[in-house]
C-alpha cells in the first residue's frame, strides 16, 4: 500500500477547484442524460472520452465517474414519474416507484431513490477503497462453472418473482437468451441468425433492444391509450400532505436493512465481471420481497422496493472498479470505458497500478466520495425540476422522449439500422406485455446472454460431460441446488 504522503497527495488533488468543477459537470450531465430516456450515461461517457484527451488524467476520470454516478440517479427519475426507465438499471425501480407516483407521491418516490442510491454508492466506494485487493482475488477464484451456476440461480429467481407466471418468466428468459445468440459464435466466429445482415455480426445492439422494449413500447402504449385527450403525464393533488413530498428520517431508517442488503448484493455482483447493475437491482428487489413481512405491498408503491433496487444498482459502480483497478478486467460497459480513458492517458490498469500510480488512484477514490455528496446536492435540486416538467401534457413529453430515443440510438449504433432494431423490439415488447410475458426478464437474459454462453461452453469443457465432476465445484453445486429449491418453491407458490 502506498505510504500516507501519497494517499494525502491524492486526496488533496481530488478537492482542488478544477477537479470539483469537473465532478460537478459530470454529475449534472449524468443526471440529465439518465433522466432522458434514450441517452444514458454509457452513451454520454463514450461520446465524452475523446474530448478528455487534452485534460489532466484525474479531472478526466472524475468527469467520467461523475457521468456514470449521476446517470444512475437520473435514470430513476423517468422510471418513477412516467414508468419509462432512463437506463436499464432503473427498470426495477419502476416496479414500485411508478405506482407510488400514481398515488400522488412522486417526490417521495424520487427522493427515496436518490437517498438509497447515494447510500449504496457510498458503501461500495468504501469497500473499493478498503478491501479492493482481497475482494478481487475472491472474484477471480470464481471460475466459469461458478459463474454459470450463479447466472442460472439469477434467472430462476428473477423469472419467478417478476410477473404473475413463473412459466412465462422462464419463456421470456429463454427468448432473451435466444436473441443474445445473434451474431458471431464466440468459439468459432461463425455467423448465427444474421439472415444475411452483416450489421448483425456484432449481435443485436443492447441499446436498441433495451430502449425499444423498456421505453419505446411504453411510450407507444401510453400514446395509443390517450383517446385524443390532452392529459398530463402524471396527475397529483397540488395541495397534498407535505409528508407526501419528502422522506422522513423514520422512513429512511426503516429501510436501513433493505438498503444494506442491496448494497452488499450490488457490491458482490459488481466485483464479478459480467454481472451488471441490472441483475443486481432485480436480485436485491427479489431478496427484499422474499424476506419482507408484507410482500404483497411490493409492486404497489413500497419504499422498500425502491430502496432495494437503487441501493443495489448504484453499489455496482464502485465495485466494478475492483477487478478493473487491481486486475485490469472491466466488470461492465462503463468500467470498460474507464479503461479506455486510462489507456488514452497512457496508463495501463493492472496489479502494478497502485504501486506506479498510487497518487492518481487515491485521487480517484477521493473524487468518487466527493461525487456522492455532489450527487446528493444536485439530485435534491433536480428532482423538483423534473417533477414539474412531467406535469406537461403527456403527448408532448412522450413525443419528445420518442424523438430523443431515436436520436440517441442512432448515435450509439452509428446509423439507422439500430433504430430499426429498436422499433422492432418495441413491437415485440408491446406483444409480450399484452400476453403477460415480462420484458424485464427478457432484457436481463439478453444482457447476460453472451456471458452465459461463454461460461456454459467453458464449463462443458471443464466438466468433460461428466455431471459427477460438479462435486469438485462445491460453490457451483450449492448455487444449483438453490436454483432447484427456488423452482420448487415458486411452483408450490401457485405460479403456472
Amino acid at each position: 500500500m502506498p505510504d500516507f504522503s501519497i494517499v494525502a497527495a491524492g486526496l488533496s488533488d481530488a478537492v482542488t477547484w478544477t477537479n470539483l468543477f469537473f465532478v460537478l459537470a459530470g454529475i449534472v450531465v449524468g443526471q440529465f442524460v439518465g433522466a432522458v430516456p434514450g441517452i444514458g450515461p454509457v452513451m454520454a461517457m463514450a461520446i465524452a472520452i475523446p474530448f478528455t484527451f487534452g485534460m489532466d488524467t484525474l479531472p478526466a476520470l472524475s468527469f467520467l465517474m461523475g457521468v456514470n454516478k449521476g446517470g444512475l440517479v437520473g435514470g430513476a427519475i423517468p422510471a418513477v414519474l412516467i414508468n419509462t426507465p432512463g437506463t436499464p438499471d432503473a427498470a426495477a425501480t419502476a416496479l414500485d416507484g411508478y405506482p407510488l407516483a400514481q398515488q400522488g407521491k412522486p417526490l417521495k418516490a424520487t427522493k427515496m431513490a436518490l437517498f438509497a442510491s447515494i447510500t449504496g454508492d457510498t458503501f461500495s466506494d468504501i469497500v473499493l477503497i478498503t478491501v479492493s485487493a482481497p475482494v478481487a482475488v475472491l472474484a477471480l477464484r470464481m471460475g466459469p462453472v461458478e459463474v454459470l451456476a450463479l447466472m442460472i440461480l439469477a434467472f430462476t429467481v428473477i423469472a419467478g418473482l417478476i410477473g404473475n407466471s413463473w412459466a412465462k418468466g422462464i419463456a421470456a428468459a429463454a427468448l432473451g437468451l435466444l436473441c443474445a445468440t445473434v451474431g458471431l459464435d464466440p468459439e468459432h466466429t461463425t455467423p448465427r441468425l444474421d439472415f444475411g445482415w452483416t450489421e448483425l455480426y456484432d449481435g443485436l445492439p443492447l441499446a436498441s433492444v433495451a430502449i425499444g422494449m423498456l421505453a419505446i413500447s411504453e411510450i407507444l402504449r401510453r400514446l395509443a391509450t390517450g383517446a385524443g385527450q390532452v392529459l398530463p403525464t402524471i396527475s397529483w393533488q397540488s395541495n397534498a400532505d407535505p409528508a407526501d413530498s419528502r422522506v422522513s428520517w423514520a422512513e429512511y431508517w426503516d429501510c436501513r436493512y433493505t438498503m444494506a442488503r442491496g448494497a452488499v448484493i450490488g457490491t458482490v455482483l459488481g466485483a464479478l465481471p459480467g454481472i451488471g447493475s441490472t441483475a443486481a437491482a432485480f436480485m436485491s428487489y427479489a431478496s427484499a420481497k422474499r424476506v419482507s413481512k408484507t410482500p404483497e405491498a411490493f409492486g404497489k408503491g413500497s419504499l422498500h422496493g425502491i430502496a432495494a433496487a437503487e441501493s443495489a444498482n448504484s453499489a455496482v459502480v464502485g465495485a466494478n472498479l475492483i477487478p478493473l483497478l487491481t486486475l485490469g478486467i472491466p466488470g461492465s460497459v462503463g468500467a470498460a470505458l474507464i479503461i479506455s480513458a486510462l489507456m488514452i492517458h497512457g496508463i495501463q490498469p493492472g496489479p502494478l497500478l497502485f504501486e506506479q500510480q498510487g497518487r492518481l488512484i487515491y485521487g480517484l477514490f477521493g473524487a468518487m466520495l466527493l461525487s456522492n455528496f455532489v450527487n446528493l446536492w444536485v439530485g435534491q435540486l433536480g428532482l423538483r425540476l423534473w417533477a414539474k416538467v412531467v406535469q406537461a401534457p403527456e403527448s408532448f413529453i412522450f413525443s419528445a422522449a420518442l424523438l430523443l430515443c431515436i436520436a440517441g440510438v442512432s448515435m450509439a449504433t452509428g446509423g439507422l439500422f439500430g433504430v430499426v432494431v429498436m422499433l422492432s423490439f418495441a413491437a415485440l415488447g408491446l406483444m409480450m406485455n399484452h400476453y403477460g410475458y415480462s420484458t424485464v426478464v427478457f432484457i436481463i437474459a439478453f444482457f447476460l446472454g453472451p456471458r452465459f454462453e461463454i461460461s456454459m461452453s467453458q464449463s462443458l469443457v471443464l466438466l468433460d460431460g461428466q455431471p459427477a465432476a460438479l462435486l469438485n465445484y462445491p460453490i457451483a453445486l450449492v448455487l444449483l441446488v438453490l436454483s432447484v429449491v427456488c423452482v420448487v418453491w415458486f411452483r408450490r407458490g401457485g405460479s403456472s
